[in-house]
């Protein structure tokens, strides 16, 4: 006892820390000068934090009568969040201001934010991220993860199975870019196993080819593995955006005459702005001719595989090496949440293991071989399967296939309303569950379609999408794409979306555009 209060002595980091007891709470002492304060067994802070993110977080922000967001420019948002890193807080002004921090966040699960390639928010893979999060704990061995290697084991197992990978291996990754970076590396690896030990000194030149299309992660990717953004070829697409096989072809072919080795094609499974899906059996029969790795980017589009009624549109996958698939898109999960697969078993770990002895040692009492962590360019990473495979136990084969067909039901009955309603256009129809079109204000209909015409309509998304944000009734984005000006990029990943929804956007979006 001290002074009528009982304290502990405990170790953390090498610090003496004390507890006492003071009011019914318990007040914890440390050497960096701060203080956690937190009654016994109720948990208050996390307690009231609990409710807060699910009355604001949850109920309030995804309430299609509430804002989207509620806009503030950086410099006003700096003087309404207290963000200074300086004394200690007490845990009401805390709460106050994580309450902020819900009130001027983007609702990315509100049914009407369509503006990225995720949205949405799934109670159950919602409460598989806060489990992660309890525990805590790094995805690298079978000795601090065990329940975690199992699950991302089985998760993956199923994901190889829908893309015809049965023998195959595959690893979460913190991202779709940095599983195509996977991508670039192990095929480079299969190819050229010296450049392992040896590096780029070891290989001739080599170049990568993608679609014009492509996402811009495999130029990055290039530039960080020293292959070089200059030797990321790109290859022409039809006018529905695919990569063209006899454009893939010739490219090959001129690579080889300029003594260039190709040793990867990057196909795409639903682009980013159009959703377009690459011709995969084509590209495939061409690949094997000419003794290249198919890799096909499908963190968008590869959730069709899901669906009976779609998977067609990834017809060919089983023939490619690889595949980069983000469950925290179309299939609804919380970020992150990107796998990389491969249908080649022991490619990850003959390219990435470093045999690390304070982690992956070989004489512990236990099945080394569920020590997984060595597959990965990390150490220490993160548990992203558990939040997918709550989702997908919950909702079983059958419900997570009929999430997939109600998007693309929306997008379907979207399309043919922009189709029938008088100042829209579509760009063209949708392959996926990306509905791209024009908002054609009253001043430009009946006018001939020139060149100045053109230039002006590019300036009207841009308007409508600012009037959105200040409204905060609807998120949808928009872009240029060649030589087509900005249009609308509506996505549809939302798995609470309904055809109501749909005849909202371009009900708002005519209003916002009325004046012109």
């Amino acid at each position: 006892m001290e002074n009528g209060h009982s304290v502990s002595n405990g170790i953390t980091n090498g610090h003496a820390i004390k507890k006492k007891k003071e009011n019914g709470h318990v007040i914890t002492n440390g050497a960096n000068g701060t203080n956690g304060n937190c009654p016994e067994s109720s948990h208050h802070f996390l307690t009231q934090l609990f409710e807060t993110m699910v009355s604001e977080g949850i109920d309030k922000a995804n309430d299609r009568k509430n804002k989207i967001v509620e806009f503030k420019h950086p410099k006003e948002l700096e003087q309404i969040l207290d963000l200074d890193l300086k004394d200690a807080t007490s845990d009401d002004r805390l709460l106050s201001i994580c309450s902020d921090v819900i009130k001027y966040s983007v609702k990315t699960g509100h049914p009407r934010f369509f503006n990225q390639l995720f949205g949405g928010l799934d109670e159950y893979t919602l409460g598989g991220s806060w489990l992660t999060e309890t525990l805590n704990t790094s995805q690298y061995t079978f000795e601090v993860a065990p329940v975690f290697i199992l699950i991302e084991q089985c998760v993956i197992k199923k994901m190889l199975g829908l893309a015809g990978f049965d023998d195959g291996d595959g690893i979460f990754c913190p991202g779709g870019s940095i599983s195509n970076m996977y991508a670039l590396n192990v095929a480079r690896y299969q190819r050229f196993p010296d450049v392992k030990l040896k590096g780029m000194h070891a290989l001739p030149k080599i170049c990568v080819l993608t679609s014009e299309k492509g996402h811009y992660s495999i130029k990055k990717g290039a530039a960080f593995l020293g292959i070089g953004m200059e030797n990321v070829i790109p290859v022409k697409t039809d006018n529905q955006g695919r990569m063209s096989p006899t454009a893939l072809e010739t490219a090959i072919q001129e690579c080889q005459r300029k003594e260039m080795v190709p040793y990867l094609v990057n196909a795409t499974g639903g682009s980013t702005v159009l959703g377009a899906y690459d011709p995969l059996d084509e590209i495939a029969t061409i690949c094997q001719k000419y003794g290249i790795w198919l890799h096909v980017d499908g963190a968008w589009g590869a959730s069709v595989l899901l669906s009976k009624n779609h998977k067609g549109l990834m017809k060919g996958i089983e023939r490619a090496d690889s595949l980069t698939w983000n469950p925290h898109k179309m299939m609804g999960a919380n970020l992150q949440a990107s796998v990389f697969l491969t249908k080649h078993k022991s490619v990850l770990l003959d390219a990435h293991a470093a045999n690390a002895k304070y982690l992956f040692q070989q004489d512990k009492f236990y099945d080394v071989s569920y020590d997984t962590g060595d597959k990965s360019v990390q150490c220490g990473r993160k548990v992203d399967a558990l939040k997918v495979w709550t989702m997908w136990k919950a909702k079983g084969d059958t419900g997570m296939a009929a999430d997939i067909d109600n998007l693309f039901t929306c997008s379907k009955y979207l399309a043919q309303l922009v189709t029938s309603t008088e100042g829209f256009r579509l760009v063209q129809e949708p392959q996926c569950t990306n509905v791209c079109f024009w908002y054609i204000p009253k001043r430009f209909r009946g006018k001939e379609e020139t060149q100045e015409w053109w230039q002006e309509l590019g300036k009207v998304a841009p308007e409508i999408k600012k009037k959105m944000v200040e409204r905060g009734t609807l998120l949808i984005g928009y872009q240029p794409d060649g030589d087509l000006v900005n249009f609308f990029r509506m996505v549809l990943s939302n798995m609470a979306v309904t055809k109501s929804d749909m005849n909202f956007v371009v009900e708002e979006i005519a209003r916002l555009g009325s004046d012109l």
